[in-house]
């Protein structure tokens, strides 16, 4: 399978129309790149707030109601480039309103249209005490695709665990880590967490990140990272587990194409069994508390 992870710029739009027009070009180069599944980081969708009044752009928690209202037009434009290029999109996050609770969102779609989506369980500081972003439902979703099965941990969410291990012992192979830091301490935690998640799990995982800065936010003004695709460094995979990476800040596609079949020699056969030995630990959690949803796509 070939995948596109996005080193993706925050970009001023003056209309809605010229942002679809800009996004499908994103899709288009991965496209003409033989990507099949195309990864764009946390919070891209925030460049939209750019059509919006000075008043909304300098308003971080206005922006939140005045986003949930492009929403449907939003999911639309995303739903028919993936069935126009026949390839699944895992769409920049947005956030959303569902219950009176704001959300940090995930689209995927896939030729099929809307597939599902994933919302962002542990908020940073900046999203709980300042934006107003709040935890969403514990669902994970497990998409289920032809080739394989993945599921999304959405930056600061890479950083634990739980939620990995969960989707892999349900059936993941690939964890999805789109991302949005400021700096390289933040873009390192969470490279680091995407390389503990591949080496506890015996899966691939991937980073998009956004990149550059967007001084009109005041939400997503400073961006600082680089896309990446991991394994476990186990055999037939790289020594280090880092199968490739994109230049911090150099806006573009990383297209790297990813073996699935070399996973389960890994995990029956390899130097170590961190999969199943990950399957007996402990980790202070009721399976009930958190549902898995399964997404054909």
């Amino acid at each position: 399978m070939i995948i596109a992870s996005a080193n993706y710029p925050i970009t001023e739009h003056a209309t809605f129309d010229a942002w679809r027009v800009h996004i499908e070009q994103w899709v288009l180069d991965a496209v003409n790149q033989n990507a099949g599944l195309l990864l764009f980081p946390e919070y891209g969708a925030m460049e939209l707030v750019s059509i919006f009044s000075s008043e909304i752009r300098n308003d971080i928690r206005r922006q939140v109601i005045e986003l949930d209202s492009l929403k449907d037009k939003f999911c639309y434009v995303f739903s028919e480039l993936a069935k126009k290029y026949n390839v699944i999109i895992v769409a920049p996050s947005i956030p959303v309103i569902e219950d009176e609770r704001n959300v940090n969102r995930v689209y995927v779609f896939s030729s099929k249209g809307l597939a599902g989506y994933q919302d962002k369980f542990f908020m940073t500081r900046f999203e709980n005490e300042e934006w107003g972003i709040q935890s969403g439902v514990k669902n994970l979703t497990l998409f289920e695709a032809s080739w394989g099965t993945f599921g999304i941990q959405i930056c600061y969410d890479i950083e634990f665990a739980l939620g990995s291990q969960l989707l892999c012992s349900t059936g993941a192979s690939l964890i999805l880590a789109p991302s949005c830091t400021e700096t390289i301490r933040g873009a390192t935690r969470v490279h680091i967490g995407a390389r503990a998640r591949a080496m506890e799990n015996q899966a691939y995982t991937i980073v998009s990140q956004t990149v550059g800065n967007a001084l009109w936010s005041p939400a997503v003004d400073i961006n600082y990272g680089f896309s990446a695709f991991y394994s476990t460094p186990d055999n037939d995979m790289p020594e280090d587990g880092i199968i490739s990476t994109l230049e911090p800040q150099k806006e573009g596609w990383l297209i790297q194409e990813l073996d699935f079949a070399k996973l389960k020699p890994v995990r029956d056969n390899g130097q170590v069994f961190n999969f199943m030995d990950h399957q007996h630990l402990h980790i202070g959690f009721k399976n009930e508390e958190i549902n898995i949803i399964r997404k054909s796509i």
